[in-house]
């Protein structure tokens, strides 16, 4: 979604002129992109790394679930396997033999697993990255791929180190592993290379935040923007991120309703393109975790029964199939607010849109809305966080 200065600014030109049909075609032409965004990402390791945890935790969800990776399962296809995520299929994660069990050399690897398909590469090890690593990365090198060395399984590094050092030191022994991560990697020719440690039981532990901040800086915008969107919630940061990026989105589904067929809503000033509205809250209540598949999920991993679970949830949309008839009845509901909100900014409309003449009232109480639909599920989004950082923090007590 390459939501650009450029395109902003053709966006607001557009309706300062007073040209809403073009203004809306760019909004729906950018809109598009971003649904259409394709990623694939590649995993390898050997047997036993711990890949297919890896390629769970990072989907959101756990062994239990229909859609994931089998674990604890001797490695025997000699074939890559995809997944994808759950609340976007375009993201793609493919688990690629290791290296070993196929008994390629490198390069020949690299051809038979078609390499040049993939975005970008994580190469995991639960021990000491090896020769066959380094190799793997010098050809990914070659073809001008990004790739990332996750160090898997530390949790069991610290419960050994614990066990045996006189004067544990948690963050030390974290330090001492990727030391010795990146050290035996360059000693194999690999220059400058990244290291995560990666818990896949808790991605909120040790290096995840690092990994997924170096992710944003390296992807192209519009694939950054489609992973961020797609992944769990592992922290307030990430909520927090999530919600900037939908905000941005909202100019664009509120320009583009100018140009849609509109209906009233009691209570409301103008009209409101109902479907659009539902398609824009089924993006935020997928993207933040709060369709009815994320809950049952989260309800898995926690230990809270489904039903405790959304009871703890404020928006009406949570945890809900949301069709024209249930938005209907929302905005119905919260009209008043909504109302009053877009009559007192209506005109000052959207920050990013700034003071514009053509903007219409419906235009401006489509912004409000959608404002209103995001910000009840991003305190929801909130509020299953802690639910589940309190699940988890128990469990390791």
């Amino acid at each position: 979604m390459t939501f650009n200065f450029l395109v902003y600014f053709k966006v607001q030109e557009a309706v300062e002129k007073g040209n809403l049909p073009f203004a809306a075609a760019r909004a729906q032409k950018a809109l598009d992109k971003f649904k259409n965004t394709k990623l694939a990402i590649a995993i390898t390791g050997e047997s036993g790394s711990g890949k297919s945890s890896l390629v769970n935790a990072i989907r959101g969800i756990d062994h239990t679930h229909d859609k994931a990776a089998p674990v604890g399962v001797v490695e025997t296809t000699m074939e890559p396997t995809k997944y994808t995520y759950p609340n976007n299929p375009n993201i793609e994660i493919w688990d690629l033999p290791g290296i070993g069990t196929t008994k390629f050399r490198a390069a020949e690897y690299v051809k038979k697993m078609e390499f040049k398909r993939y975005d970008f590469f994580i190469i995991v090890s639960d021990t000491r990255f090896r020769e066959n690593d380094a190799k793997l990365a010098l050809e990914i090198q070659k073809i001008k791929k990004n790739f990332y060395f996750i160090r898997s399984k530390n949790d069991n590094g610290l419960r050994a180190a614990e066990r045996t050092q006189r004067n544990f030191n948690k963050d030390q022994t974290l330090q001492t592993i990727k030391d010795d991560c990146i050290e035996n990697l360059k000693k194999l020719k690999v220059e400058c290379p990244k290291v995560f440690l990666v818990s896949s039981f808790d991605l909120s532990l040790y290096d995840f935040k690092a990994f997924y901040d170096t992710l944003e800086k390296e992807l192209p915008e519009k694939q950054r923007d489609a992973l961020l969107l797609a992944l769990p919630n592992v922290s307030p940061d990430i909520i927090n991120k999530k919600k900037k990026k939908l905000h941005k989105l909202i100019v664009f589904y509120a320009v583009t309703s100018a140009a849609a067929g509109a209906i009233p809503i009691p209570g409301l000033s103008g009209t409101i393109d109902v479907g659009l509205i539902v398609s824009f809250a089924i993006l935020c209540q997928k993207s933040l975790g709060l369709n009815r598949e994320a809950l049952r999920n989260l309800s898995r991993l926690s230990g809270v029964p489904l039903e405790e679970l959304k009871r703890g949830l404020k928006s009406p949309l949570a945890g809900e199939k949301i069709t024209n008839e249930l938005m209907i009845k929302v905005l119905t509901t919260c009209a008043v607010y909504i109302g009053l909100m877009a009559l007192e900014e209506g005109f000052k409309m959207v920050p990013i849109l700034g003071s514009v003449v053509g903007v219409t009232l419906s235009l401006a109480t489509t912004y409000k809305a959608l404002k209103y639909i995001l910000d009840s599920l991003i305190e929801d989004a909130q509020t299953t966080l802690k639910q589940l950082c309190l699940c988890i923090s128990l469990s390791m007590a």
